[in-house]
Formats: C-alpha cells, structure tokens, sequence
C-alpha cells in the first residue's frame, strides 16, 4: 500500500471489547490514548512554525486567516475563529471559521455536505477573499472534498494554503503550500475522529492563533491586553492587570480608567 493510501485514523483500534470494560477502565484508557497527542504535535512543529510564518506575514499585510473544514474538524476551526475578538480585540472578520453546511452544521451533522467538492470555494468567495488571504484546511481524514476543492480553487487563484490532517500523504495534504500532518495513531474508538485527531487539531489550531497574535502584537509580556470587556470576570481580570501595569492605582480608580477606554493597552497608556 502507498503511503498516498494510508489512513491511520480508520485503523481497528488497539483496545477491544470495550462493551466489557468497567467505567474506570474505559477513562484509563482513554486517557491512555490522549497521552499521546501531545507528542505527536510536537513532532509537527517544525510544519507549524512555516505555517505561522506565513500566515503573520500575510496579516501583517492586511489579509485575513481563514479556516475550512466539514464535522468536528470544521466545528473546531469555527471555535478557534470565534474566540480571537474576545481575546485579542481584533475586529470580526479577521480571522474566519467556514463549515460544510453552513451554521445549521455547527449544532447538528448535515448529511453529504463534506462530499461537496465545489461549495468550499463557494463559500469561501462570500467573504471576497483575496491573494492577501491565507486559507487552511482542517479535515482528520486529509481525504474531505468540500476541504480539497476549497484548498485547490485557493491555490489556483494565487492564495497561500496551509491544512491540519491526521493522516500521512494524504490529498488535502498534497494542494497546502503548509501542510501540518500530525498523526495520532487508531482512535481509542475505531474511526471516531473527534477524540484523539480532533484534541490534535484544537491544539494545533491554539498554537497558530496563538503565536499569529503575538507576532501581530496582540499581547503584551503574557497579558491579553487587547482582550474584549464583555463580561465581569473579564473586567475584573482587566483590572488586576492595569494594576500590575500601574501599582500606584487603587481598585477603584483602575476599574474606572478600564471602563472609560474600554481597553486595558489604552487605560494603562493613559498614565504613561
């Protein structure tokens, strides 16, 4: 078998019977196997580290993140998007979560939307995406057709692509400029890609938002000084860190200076 055809995360797993095992057993085990994911991501660093490199390049720029996928892996990519504004300030938009199917694919599976091949570039081109842009594709698999037509039209129309799979030499693998492959071995459950290669994806995907901000100079020494105030822990939170910032303040006037720029980079700068 090439390795083109290898699919890792469809191999029978390493556990059976499980219907037998008692409750602890079934988490031992588990656990067992999610041990494992971490090494397995740091094995692709150095295909993280070319990804990022070009995504910042291409932010620094004035273009955006996108990510693409279909199930769990589309689901993740969306989480990951939607948490950059509240985290970092950034505006909507800038980084861009699509799934197969749409938003009802979000909470609930939409039957054959990954096996369309030309609706990722369709969906993709509502949010006139440029060459300025970077798209990655995010599919356990590496085999989804929604993920490959989307990466190939992205390709062909000069945008750099980038994918996280788990499996080896795969298709979606073979049309990213970056590919990330980190592979995880058979799942604890026989093809169930949303444990171990789903865990694999969201860390990968926190180390690219992640390390992009920082190098867009959304955070300061390790503080999310850009961070959104939409809720009291926030506020709260932002408040300890003007004081850190500026310990001559009392709570009170810290809290205030927070409120009125909304913004802990701007209250602190306020003083200086």
């Amino acid at each position: 078998m090439s390795q083109q055809l290898i699919r890792v995360t469809e191999q029978t797993s390493n556990y059976h019977h499980l219907e037998k095992m008692s409750i602890s057993e079934v988490l031992v085990n588990i656990n067992k196997e999610d041990s494992t994911v971490p090494v397995a991501v740091a094995k692709a660093i150095p295909q993280i580290e070319k990804l990022v490199g070009a995504i910042s390049d291409k932010m620094l720029a004035g273009g955006r993140l996108f990510y693409i996928g279909a199930g769990t892996s589309g689901r993740l990519g969306v989480v990951d998007a939607s948490e950059c504004p509240p985290s970092y300030g950034v505006p909507q938009g800038l980084v861009v979560g699509i799934i197969a199917g749409g938003e009802t694919a979000i909470r609930q599976a939409v039957e054959f939307a990954e096996d369309n091949y030309e609706q990722g570039w369709a969906d993709l081109q509502q949010y006139d995406i440029t060459d300025q842009d970077v798209v990655i594709g995010i599919a356990a698999s590496g085999t989804t057709p929604y993920v490959i037509g989307a990466l190939e039209k992205s390709r062909a129309n000069g945008i750099v692509t980038g994918c996280v799979v788990c499996n080896p030499g795969s298709p979606i693998a073979a049309v990213a400029d970056f590919p990330v492959e980190v592979v995880v071995g058979p799942e604890f459950i026989t093809g169930s890609t949303r444990m171990k290669s789903g865990t694999a994806q969201k860390l990968v995907l926190n180390m690219i938002s992640t390390t992009v901000m920082i190098q867009l100079g959304r955070i300061e020494d390790n503080k999310m000084v850009n961070m959104q105030l939409s809720n009291e822990k926030l506020i709260e939170r932002g408040v300890k860190m003007v004081q850190e910032q500026l310990p001559q303040l009392d709570y009170e006037k810290a809290k205030s200076l927070l409120l009125q720029y909304r913004s802990i980079k701007k209250a602190v700068d306020s003083q200086r």
